[in-house]
């Protein structure tokens, strides 16, 4: 696990938020869904960092 990564997945979500939150208040389509995409992305950094604990914990085990 990388705290770094995980920082910056953290960090990625939360500016995917503000992003969304924006867009909403604004009325403009595309800030929401760069914004939704954004927290996709960081979704998916979580789960590569779940992965690679997974990994670690099996090899670690063997």
């Amino acid at each position: 696990m990388s705290i770094e990564d995980r920082a910056e997945a953290v960090a990625k979500n939360v500016e995917g938020k503000v992003q969304e939150a924006v867009g909403e208040v604004t009325g403009d389509p595309m800030d929401k869904a760069e914004g939704q995409a954004k927290q996709e992305q960081a979704e998916a950094m979580h789960a590569k960092e779940d992965l690679k604990d997974k990994a670690k914990e099996i090899v670690d085990k063997a």
